[in-house]
This record gives structure tokens, C-alpha cells and sequence, in this order.
């Protein structure tokens, strides 16, 4: 698999880009992963293919439209643009389906954190505020500090999903609907 120069193809001001993304393969068969036993359109992109696909995608804007080109050096008798863009649509809506359930999941997982963590946390407060009656010990005022602290060391796995992990799989899931949408071309590979 070869790859051919990215780019942006230009568009209307105001309207939403439309990046190409061409992708250059010897055979019809290098696009599909070869252990998949279902019929070619439910196909599994090959590994190689649908990493190049998403590292390409996921360098561009969000909301971004793409127009996938698929140069084939042995093209078969039939140029099979339906076949391609049926396997490609229905492998990235596949993606966009998986990263939802991993989202809702991750959010679910968040809530729980959340409930746990703040629970955690109540109980150490309502430990060191009983503590502070005993200022005077040395081992029980470090007891009442690291209370403090391991009660809000607890919050860290919500606050974490809440603040930097849900975005992500948010971002993935549009670049995955809009490769779900995009534009499929295929064409023979001009030879060297």
C-alpha cells in the first residue's frame, strides 16, 4: 500500500471542508481484512488500511466532510465503487456505533466514580473534623491530614473522567460518522 499526497480539496467560503484522503492499493483484496469470513460488504477494512484512513481523519477538524479516493493498480473486471463504498460506510459507522457504547460506558463509569468518590470523601471530612478535637497529638493530627487529602485523592478518577476523558471518544465518534459519510471514489492506479 502506497500513499498518495494528502490534501484539502478548496471549497466555498463558509462552507464545511471537504478533506481527500487517496489511498493506493495493488489489489481490490489489500483493502479488506483477509480473515474475516463474511461477504465482502460487511468486510473488516484491512489493519494497515483502516489505520492510514482514521490517522488521516483524526489530523482534521471534527466537523470535517471527507472524500476518500481508492487507486487500484489491478482493477477488476467491474470497478467496484458500490462494493468499496458500502465496506468503507459500513466499517466506519461500525467504529462510530463502538465508540458511542464506549462512551456511554466511560460516562457511567464517571457517575459511579462520582458517587464513590464523594461518598469517600464525606466520610474522611467527618473523620478529620472528629480528629481536630485532638490537636495536640502529633500522630493523630497526621492521621487528620492524610484523611484530608486521601478523601479528595479520591475524587481524582471522576474529576478526571469528567474533565479530559469524555471529549476525546466525542471527537473520534464524529471524525468515525463523518468517514461513515464520505465520498467514495474509485479509480486505476496509474502505473509507474
Amino acid at each position: 500500500m502506497q500513499v498518495l499526497v494528502q490534501g484539502r480539496v478548496p471549497v466555498k467560503k463558509h462552507a464545511v471542508p471537504v478533506h481527500q484522503i487517496e489511498l493506493r492499493i495493488k489489489t481490490l483484496a489489500e483493502l479488506f481484512n483477509s480473515m474475516d469470513p463474511t461477504p465482502f460488504h460487511h468486510c473488516d477494512l484491512d489493519r494497515d488500511a483502516q489505520e492510514f484512513l482514521e490517522s488521516w481523519a483524526m489530523g482534521y477538524p471534527h466537523n470535517s466532510h471527507f472524500r476518500i479516493i481508492v487507486h487500484i493498480e489491478h482493477m477488476p473486471d467491474e470497478i467496484p465503487v458500490a462494493l468499496v463504498t458500502e465496506a468503507l460506510h459500513n466499517f466506519f459507522d461500525y467504529k462510530a456505533e463502538i465508540t458511542r457504547r464506549q462512551l456511554r460506558l466511560l460516562l457511567l463509569e464517571g457517575r459511579s466514580s462520582l458517587l464513590i468518590g464523594l461518598t469517600f470523601l464525606l466520610l474522611c471530612l467527618l473523620g478529620a473534623d472528629y480528629l481536630l478535637a485532638y490537636t495536640d497529638n502529633t500522630f493523630l493530627r497526621l492521621l487528620k491530614e492524610s484523611l484530608i487529602i486521601g478523601g479528595w485523592v479520591a475524587m481524582w478518577r471522576p474529576l478526571q473522567i469528567f474533565l479530559y476523558e469524555w471529549w476525546p471518544s466525542v471527537r473520534r465518534g464524529k471524525i468515525f460518522r463523518n468517514l461513515a459519510r464520505s465520498q467514495v471514489r474509485v479509480m486505476l492506479a496509474a502505473r509507474d
